[in-house]
This record gives C-alpha cells, structure tokens and sequence, in this order.
C-alpha cells in the first residue's frame, strides 16, 4: 500500500515535469508500475528494459533509411 502511495507521488511529480500528461495520469502510471515491477521481478525488468531498448534503436533506423521503391 505505501509503495503504491509513494509510487503514485512519484508519478504525479513526473507527469508535471513532462507535457502531454496530467497529475492524476501519472499518478496511476507510478502505481501501476509499482505492481508491474513486483509481478516481473529483476530478470523480467531487464528484459522488458532490454526489449524496448531493442525497440526503440529499430524504429530509429527504420526512420532514418528512406524506402525503398522498385
């Protein structure tokens, strides 16, 4: 309940920092993320980590090289 609560401020002090998102939307993401990283584990975080890592260099390539046309 308290990592919720703390990851619930967390969130809402990010969501002003960044645009695009309110207070209570991300609120809701810190909590969220307190139970997603609990579910996971350390191996499944690293992975999750390493997957969007992986997806976030393709889709750079892929925006960089124009398409091909035959």
């Amino acid at each position: 309940m308290l990592g919720k609560l703390v990851g619930g401020l967390i969130g809402a002090k990010a969501a002003k920092r960044r645009g695009g998102m309110k207070e209570p939307g991300g609120a809701l993401m810190g909590a969220a993320a307190v139970a997603v990283t609990r579910r996971f584990g350390l191996p499944g975080m690293l992975a999750a980590a390493a997957g969007g890592y992986a997806l976030k260099r393709y889709n750079r390539k892929r925006a960089r090289t124009p398409y091909r046309t035959k």
